[in-house]
């Protein structure tokens, strides 16, 4: 299951739950003042390596 990012448009907390894809995100009641009036938020994520390069198999520019 996924963890989805979520903020509260009454309070304005910002929290995370843990959820099925499947879940509907209209009955998400937030932690803080406890009112059904949180929306899923756009999360970013990055990466890193351990050896600083680029992902096997890609190649920067052509040929």
């Amino acid at each position: 299951m996924p963890i989805y990012e979520y903020g509260c448009t009454k309070c304005g907390e910002k929290f995370e739950l843990l959820r099925r894809f499947t879940d509907k995100d209209g009955d998400i009641k937030c932690p803080k003042c406890g009112k059904p009036a949180a929306k899923r938020t756009l999360s970013t994520f990055a990466t890193a390596s351990s050896s600083g390069g680029c992902a096997p198999g890609s190649h920067s520019g052509s040929g």
